[in-house]
């Protein structure tokens, strides 16, 4: 089967595969996406790129949820970027949740775009309404909730040490 991505949509998934594994080696190393430091600035850019590269791409010929999520996480990476001048004492808090929430919102479409299109014979899944697509999204949910919950436990104690 040809590939069926057009030279737009390689490009934007490939930036798009190196923002989400920046995101979780940040995650890994500094237990939270920072804008301010390398790992943070990296997924940033990277993140920002997916999403306008995203935009022109019409796999159906007009705008799709991912459209709309892409300006979201637009909006969201410059509140995270912003958020300790911006909410104070609270920054910190909104910062690391507002962060967690682009790459949760960034493995929406990922998730989607790969169980519909792979393996390119025979897509494990019919479409996102797919009970497939469906499951693996409510994983995706209950994992981002965890994780948040984590983030936010271990800042607060960190805090506290201070």
């Amino acid at each position: 089967m040809p590939n069926h991505l057009s030279i737009l949509g390689i490009i934007h998934t490939a930036i798009s595969i190196i923002a989400i594994l920046v995101a979780f080696f940040a995650l890994f190393n500094d237990g939270k996406i920072d804008p301010a430091n390398g790992r943070g600035k990296l997924y940033t850019w990277l993140t920002a790129i997916t999403c306008i590269t995203g935009l022109p791409i019409m796999r159906f010929g007009h705008p799709t949820p991912g459209h709309y999520l892409a300006v979201i996480i637009l909006i969201l990476l410059t509140i995270g970027i912003y958020a300790r001048r911006i909410f104070g004492k609270a920054g910190a808090y909104v910062q690391l949740i507002v962060m967690s929430t682009t790459l949760f919102l960034s493995c929406i479409p990922a998730v989607v775009e790969s169980l519909t299109r792979l393996p390119m014979e025979h897509p494990l899944a019919s479409g996102p309404n797919d009970p497939l697509v469906q499951r693996v999204q409510l994983i995706l949910v209950i994992v981002f909730i965890i994780g948040v919950i984590y983030q936010v436990i271990k800042l607060r104690k960190l805090k506290k040490s201070v």
